[in-house]
């Protein structure tokens, strides 16, 4: 799906950047990726650190980070890193190399670590290893710019957006993915699409552009 793009089509990582991108475990296409990157990079220019919610094992997270490296700010990234609920054992989209073979659990920390060492970002990015809420009810700063692309189910999209989007300011961008108007899967569902209906019917934010599933709101105003 096209969109209503504001930011410069021209705006993309190093080859080597993107590469690794592309290499790293996930489930984010290129293009996506690219639409995200751009947003982080328009984000970056506020002064203000960049935040994702569902880290998995970082492949939006490199974007994120070189997107901050650029603009001289951190990048934040928010994950429990025990896996979605798609993500467990006998779902589509698990994968066993997740798993911890001493307590038989995900733990996608590990190779969110290699990542992000591979591509050489670890300094750019602070890793707030918790449950999403609360680590927001924790969080005292201005962002500029939230990722949301945690759980798929209502409660966690509802939360995902109740504890960050509130500390995006003026200016800044809401980023949410797997935003679909029509049910796609059993476990992507609408959570984010009715997530993303919110946002622009609370008046707090106006839709810049989108990418497939991913849609980009600047903040505008207030009533989150």
């Amino acid at each position: 799906m096209s969109g209503m793009t504001t930011t410069n089509d021209a705006v993309c990582p190093a080859p080597d950047v993107l590469a690794a991108f592309e290499g790293a475990k996930g489930f984010m296409p290129v293009d996506e990726g690219l639409a995200l990157y751009r947003a982080a990079v328009d984000a970056g220019a506020l002064g203000l650190p960049l935040l994702e919610v569902g880290t998995y094992c970082g492949r939006s997270t490199i974007l994120l980070a070189d997107a901050a490296r650029r603009a001289g700010v951190a990048a934040l990234t928010v994950d429990h890193h025990r896996g979605s609920e798609e993500q467990q054992p006998g779902w589509d989209f698990h994968d066993p190399e997740t798993v911890d073979p001493v307590i038989g659990l995900m733990d996608t920390l590990p190779t969110f670590r290699r990542t992000l060492h591979a591509a050489g970002l670890e300094e750019h990015v602070v890793a707030l290893v918790g449950r999403s809420p609360q680590v927001a009810r924790v969080w005292g700063g201005k962002l500029g710019l939230v990722f949301i692309d945690g759980g798929h189910t209502d409660e966690h999209a509802t939360a995902d957006y109740e504890g960050w989007a509130p500390h995006v300011v003026d200016g800044g961008l809401l980023v949410i993915h797997d935003v679909f108007p029509v049910k796609h899967d059993e476990w992507t569902g609408q959570a984010p699409y009715r997530v993303y209906l919110r946002a622009l019917e609370s008046g707090a934010f106006s839709e810049v552009s989108a990418c497939d599933s991913l849609r980009v709101l600047r903040r505008t105003g207030a009533g989150i």
